[in-house]
């Protein structure tokens, strides 16, 4: 895994463990401003109620790999950190999360894209 800064991963996995909640206003919140820009607060709470509820509770997670990227396709060049976790669920036992926080415009890490695969 290539260097990156530890306080990128404890603000991927700080949100994760909102979404984990499924507070989806609390992780909105928690998002970077690229990803409130990009996503309302009502489409960012149908978004996580369609995906997490039926996956079920999480079961594990655990990092598989961290790139450091200063551009990534659709969104503008900065500081960012690309996870990717193995995750298990209740109803789904190997998923793949990718969380990418980047260095907001106040210099703070905060989630800007997560996919669950």
């Amino acid at each position: 895994m290539s260097d990156y800064d530890p306080a990128a991963e404890r603000a991927a996995l700080d949100w994760l463990a909102l979404a984990d909640r499924g507070d989806a206003t609390a992780s909105w919140e928690a998002a970077a401003s690229l990803f409130r820009r990009a996503v309302s607060a009502q489409q960012w709470e149908q978004a996580l109620a369609t995906a997490r509820p039926p996956l079920g509770a999480l079961v594990s997670r655990r990092l598989e790999s961290a790139l450091t990227a200063t551009e990534l396709p659709g969104a503008p060049d900065g500081e960012y950190v690309v996870f990717q976790f193995t995750t298990a669920f209740a109803h789904k036992r190997a998923a793949t999360e990718t969380v990418t926080p980047m260095r907001d415009t106040d210099g703070q890490w905060r989630v800007s894209g997560y996919f669950i695969k």
